[in-house]
């Protein structure tokens, strides 16, 4: 029995990294990786990054129900595909999706979750790090200040809360909540069966 673990974030807030590094200690867990209708970037692999269809084929799943969540962002589309994801539970992998709270409410709605919301530790320490990426405008750094804060209102939908303002520190409290996933009765008692058997006679 495995776990299927949302963790959101605003931008800048350091999930992506904090999820790399996860990855790097703990075992027996993956990152479901999504549909998406746009266009490789340089460097980006076919089923490794992203799985990349056209539209045509990515509403064909749609239509058939294949995804748990779908978003259009800036005229692109992304889903995160149940198939892929129920082939990854059924050999006993934890999965985590990296979804915005509107994608996790979906994602809530049709199956069993644990979740994870990671914030910054401040307003003005957000902003310094979307800055000290080099990667948008300001414009568009004034935008993701304002949707984060919109973001950032949703976290009592989650079951747990990170701040992230020591990388280590916060990389510790992420490997902490999922051990302690792994340790719950419902997963125990069928990865533990032979012992428990045993034990109750």
């Amino acid at each position: 029995m495995a776990n299927v673990i949302i963790i959101s974030a605003p931008s800048g807030a350091g999930k992506t990294s904090l999820v790399k590094d996860l990855l790097t200690k703990v075992d027996n867990i993956q990152v479901s990786i999504s549909h998406t209708t746009r266009s490789p970037r340089p460097g980006e692999v076919d089923g490794k990054d992203y799985y990349f269809v056209d539209s045509v084929k990515f509403n064909e799943k749609d239509a058939h129900g294949e995804f748990l969540e779908s978003a259009d962002v800036f005229g692109n589309q992304y889903g995160t595909s149940m198939p892929k994801v129920q082939n990854l539970l059924d050999k006993g992998i934890d999965v985590i999706l990296e979804i915005d709270w509107q994608g996790a409410e979906q994602v809530m709605k049709k199956i069993s979750t644990k979740s994870i919301f990671i914030v910054p530790p401040s307003i003005k320490s957000l902003e310094e790090r979307l800055n000290s990426r080099a990667q948008d405008s300001k414009d568009v750094i004034k935008k993701r200040m304002k949707q984060a804060k919109s973001e950032i209102s949703h976290y009592e939908n989650y079951d747990y809360l990170i701040v992230n303002d020591d990388f280590d520190q916060a990389s510790l409290e992420l490997q902490s909540i999922i051990h302690s996933l792994r340790l719950e009765t419902t997963i125990q008692r069928e990865q533990q069966k032979n012992i428990l058997n045993e034990l109750i006679g």
